[in-house]
């Protein structure tokens, strides 16, 4: 039944390579169990109802990947959207939050049209080969930026914005918290090297089980004010599902229209559709590209039911109470264990559902198991780089810039943007103005009106 339905043969991978591929995804995403919650309670949302519908419409959304497009690829809450959602249209702009999940609910019903029709998937095909490399690169490089702040390696500093984090004055907690990360790095490393199956995934619960140990020996010592949590979970499991109740269905509630502007709500929606398509789509060029599923013109088989499954996720989760659901960036370290079906979203999905019931569990994982398995997954990205044609600077200057761009503006969208604009520039100056996509230059006008006006 698993051959026939997620034709795991022709896909060249088993059963067993796509259940550490789908368990390895689902812990590098477990974060956002804890930090979604944390964020859109700024907006006057329940945590504890946050928490649950961010599980709910993950493990929705998985499953509509896996069964719509057969793609190891996870879905859940993105971050960033939930941060415009909570400081900006619930913070700054003072409209609630139930007002916000309608504007994402609308901008998921869009999603789907654009879905259904040809327009998504013929963005994503005029795209050049080139440049869909770069945004590969772009996204190792963006993901292995989160690691190394996750992982406390990276520091924020006044002069430089970023820098190493400093062990001149002994280990503190911060110190601590980075030397593990490097532990767990150099552990996932070492067993890539050792061609040990499911390395990335022994990395993150060896590295877990050492931050025990050094929590339980007194090295390590929580604290919650500074955002070092405990490591030893406080309990196993939760069977309170209550709360969902206050943000279930509260979309469509006489608040969300109290105080409505047509035009903020305009803005609000295409801010969140623009971002939610543009990250989808550089994710989906990246985690492709990783597992070799591009074909030889750069295009994505079955692209239009993985975009759908997106955009379902998105109103599906608006109801539930969350924002954007998006495909995730994380699903490349499940892609890099090997996960090339959808078999492998089904684990995470699943992994999801049971999170609603294990939450203090899950919560648990720290930043500094999951951290080494996302650095160690953009230098995985790194191989597409090969494939950009340095000879040709028309082609090799854009992905370059979308590359950069990614990492150090932390957007993937706006990498795109980036590369788009100076791909049309740059081959239109040069007298290639033919071998752009006429497609490219309407992305390229839209991308500069964005700036301009947004």
């Amino acid at each position: 039944m698993l051959e026939k339905t997620f034709k795991l043969k022709s896909n060249g991978t088993d059963v067993k390579t796509e259940i550490i591929a789908g368990v390895t995804t689902f812990m590098a995403m477990a974060y956002i169990l804890a930090v979604n919650p944390s964020i859109l309670s700024a907006s006057g949302m329940n945590p504890q109802a946050v928490l649950m519908a961010t599980a709910l419409s993950a493990c929705i959304g998985t499953l509509c990947m896996a069964f719509l497009a057969n793609y190891p690829f996870a879905l859940a809450p993105g971050l960033g959207l939930n941060a415009y959602f909570a400081y900006t249209v619930c913070g700054s702009m003072g409209y609630s939050w139930q007002f916000a999940l309608f504007a994402v609910f609308i901008e998921g019903l869009v999603f789907i049209v654009l879905s259904v029709t040809p327009v998504r998937e013929a963005i994503f095909n005029a795209i050049p080969i080139q440049l869909k490399k770069g945004v590969s690169v772009g996204i190792g490089l963006f993901v292995a930026f989160i690691g190394l702040q996750n992982g406390k390696i990276v520091v924020n500093s006044d002069s430089t914005l970023v820098t190493l984090v400093s062990f001149k004055n002994g280990f503190s907690t911060t110190g601590i918290w980075a030397l593990l990360t490097i532990i767990g790095l150099l552990l996932i490393s070492i067993l890539h090297i050792k061609k040990v199956k499911g390395a990335i995934l022994i990395g993150i619960f060896a590295t877990w089980i050492l931050g025990i140990i050094f929590e339980l020996t007194g090295i390590y010592t929580p604290d919650a004010a500074a955002g070092f949590y405990s490591t030893i979970p406080s309990s196993f499991a939760d069977f309170d599902f209550a709360s969902l109740e206050e943000t279930f269905g509260a979309c469509f509630s006489a608040s969300a229209f109290e105080h409505f502007s047509a035009i903020d709500f305009i803005v609000i929606m295409f801010a969140f559709l623009f971002v939610d398509v543009f990250d989808t789509l550089g994710t989906l060029i990246g985690c492709a590209d990783k597992a070799d599923m591009l074909d030889k013109d750069g295009k994505l088989p079955r692209i239009r039911p993985a975009l759908l499954a997106d955009a379902v996720a998105t109103s599906v989760g608006a109801i539930l109470g969350t924002s954007t659901t998006t495909t995730f960036v994380e699903s490349s370290s499940g892609v890099s264990a090997g996960g090339r079906t959808g078999l492998a979203s089904v684990v995470t999905g699943l992994l999801f559902l049971v999170s609603l019931v294990l939450s203090p569990l899950f919560i648990s994982i720290p930043g500094f198991a999951t951290a080494p398995a996302l650095i160690f997954v953009g230098f995985l990205m790194m191989g597409a780089i090969t494939g950009i044609d340095l000879s040709d600077p028309t082609e090799s200057i854009p992905a370059f810039l979308s590359l950069l761009i990614m990492p150090l503006v932390y957007s993937i969208s706006d990498g795109i943007c980036i590369g788009v604009i100076s791909y049309v520039i740059i081959n239109v100056c040069a007298g290639k103005a033919k071998k752009v996509n006429p497609l490219m230059y309407v992305l390229a006008v839209l991308f500069v009106l964005k700036y301009a006006l947004l």
